[in-house]
């Protein structure tokens, strides 16, 4: 249902050039988004609960993912009364070149197809252990919001649903429509890298 494209990453990219959101490059630009807040952390709940690969200094994204997040998991929660699982949300410049060393379906860390990732805009969903009711109910939450331009989900060769969430879904600014990397490898797919999650 949820196809990724080259052509969608280019759409995406350019729409996040419109929009202004800056790319992590460097650790540097991670820290400095997280204490000025323009990357908000990701806290667990029992609606929403975060892969342990995960490293703290990368439990962090846009204000308005983070708002996707929260609505997403929790109405998946009163539905199904288990929480979703987070694989990966924001990541470096040289976590994705570490990725395309590992995973050719891995996006670029540079150009216009870059990953999303470094925007902080993506989160990848894992979809290990889901129903297919579950994860049916998930794709229906899903296709209206990307039918409004709110979201762009990819479901990737491995087992995660890629989602970049542009800002309007919080109703603060216009997007169009998106893309993603179809093909990442999930954090707890990719053991190892140095500092931080992987992917």
């Amino acid at each position: 249902m949820f196809q990724g494209t080259h052509e969608k990453l280019v759409q995406q990219n350019a729409e996040l050039d419109r929009s202004q959101v800056d790319r992590m490059n460097t650790e540097y630009d991670l820290v400095k988004s997280e204490m000025s807040n323009d990357l908000v952390q990701v806290n667990e709940s029992e609606a929403l609960k975060i892969s342990d690969n995960l490293a703290d200094s990368r439990r962090y994204c846009r204000p308005w993912t983070r708002d996707f997040l929260e609505d997403i998991s929790q109405a998946y929660f009163n539905t199904f009364h288990s929480p979703l699982l987070v694989n990966s949300l924001v990541r470096t410049s040289t976590q994705q070149l570490y990725l395309r060393q590992h995973n050719r379906f891995a996006a670029p860390a540079f150009g216009d197809t870059a990953s999303t990732h470094l925007a902080g805009v993506s989160v990848d969903l894992s979809r290990r252990g889901l129903t297919n009711v579950q994860y049916q109910w998930i794709r229906s939450y899903l296709l209206p919001l990307q039918q409004k331009g709110l979201v762009d989900p990819i479901e990737e060769r491995q087992p995660v649903l890629h989602v970049v969430v542009y800002e309007k879904y919080s109703g603060k600014s216009t997007a169009s429509d998106s893309a993603s990397e179809a093909s990442e490898p999930t954090e707890d797919e990719l053991i190892g890298t140095t500092g931080a999650s992987q992917p």
